[in-house]
């Protein structure tokens, strides 16, 4: 499988209807779903009469890191396996020491994800402080101000509500010389255009495989810097956290996986990996190439005043403006079997994902929608 076209014929949900909603939850190719289900059996059957099914899970966790921190240029003790972004948001800040005072700042850009937990921490007397934006871009003196005493720095690399690139190493290095800790949320990033977290130089990055990897629901991961790991202690502790769970005190596993706990199911991660493989058969050139294609496309036939994402865009993620979002949405969905999502903001909004089983078909089709529903 190596172009757009045969991966759009590996989706069936293509048979009912043109699905740009991959921002949310990407429908997945058949070689990916059945990647999984081999994995189940090989795990429930096959390893149960030879090796067992818990060395069998730990060599194929072993595989699927190595698999993930190459594609985004870690090592692979800088790889914990988690469910979600939302875990490995959740598990990193929880091995941070907190006391009442310390300072948190986000964007005012950010998912519930990187929300969330932070009010959680407000609740035990920490500070939380938002850096503004303006149309997707950040504020750069007003993120200076915030970050000047401030612990941690929680941030999107590619905004999920605009499209847009956040300047994620810059905002690293300032923050850093503030003293604080950053933590990037990347999940709109995998799958979509090449990345290299070194390059970012942020503590912690947290991803899922469900979006533009075309992986499945479950199989998240989380970069930790090898430079830090060794400061943080997880909140929640298992087998998978220690170097020998059979030992009268326990030692904590020297990288990334101490934040990994117990039985999980293998299927999500040897998916993750089909995921690597299969991306890397299409090449992440060509689909970045094919998704600014489509991008360009949608927006060129946007009306004046209705764009909310860029005009030149940094992304398959397009926002647009229109009066009555969710009745668009469905009118979209019963009336030219069209899959996109509004958002809870900005007001107005309609979001299409354009990725790389997407075609100019589909972008004619929705760009008509709009047209005759909303415009």
């Amino acid at each position: 499988m190596t172009t757009p076209a045969e991966v759009r014929d590996a989706v069936p949900v293509f048979d009912d209807v043109r699905y740009l909603n991959t921002g949310a939850s990407g429908p997945t190719p058949r070689p990916i779903v059945e990647a999984a289900q081999d994995a189940i059996e090989a795990h429930e059957w096959e390893a149960a009469s030879n090796e067992g099914p818990y060395p069998h899970a730990f060599d194929l966790y072993d595989d699927v890191r190595a698999d993930a921190a190459s594609f985004i240029g870690a090592e692979t003790e800088e790889i914990a396996l988690t469910q979600s972004t939302t875990d490995g948001i959740n598990r990193f800040a929880s091995a941070l020491e907190w006391e009442p005072g310390d300072v948190i700042v986000r964007t005012d850009l950010e998912h519930p994800a990187g929300i969330l937990p932070w009010q959680r921490l407000e609740r035990r007397g920490c500070e939380v402080r938002i850096a503004p934006t303006t149309d997707g871009r950040i504020d750069r003196d007003a993120y200076r101000d915030a970050i000047a005493d401030a612990d941690l720095v929680c941030l999107s690399a590619l905004t999920w509500n605009y499209g847009t690139r956040l300047p994620v190493g810059e905002l690293t290095a300032e923050a850093h010389d503030a003293g604080a800790s950053v933590l990037v949320d990347a999940v709109q990033v995998p799958g979509q255009y090449d990345v290299d977290v070194t390059d970012w130089g942020a503590d912690a990055v947290a991803m899922a495989s469900h979006k533009w990897m075309l992986g499945l629901w479950g199989g998240g991961f989380l970069y930790v810097d090898s430079e830090v790991v060794a400061d943080l202690q997880p909140s929640a502790i298992g087998y998978r956290s220690v170097e020998d769970s059979g030992a009268v005190d326990y030692t904590l596993k020297t990288g990334a996986p101490r934040f990994e706990v117990g039985t999980t199911n293998p299927a999500p991660y040897a998916a993750l990996s089909a995921s690597v493989d299969l991306i890397g058969s299409i090449g992440l050139d060509t689909i970045e190439s094919h998704i600014g294609d489509l991008a360009v496309q949608f927006i060129e036939g946007v009306p004046d005043g209705r764009l909310i994402s860029p005009r030149d865009p940094e992304s398959g993620l397009v926002t647009v403006r229109v009066d009555d979002p969710e009745s668009i949405v469905e009118g979209l969905r019963t009336e030219y079997d069209v899959v996109v999502r509004s958002l809870p903001e900005p007001e107005g909004a309609v979001r299409a994902s354009l990725h790389v089983y997407n075609t100019p078909a589909d972008v004619d089709r929705l760009l008509t929608g709009l047209h005759d529903l909303a415009w």
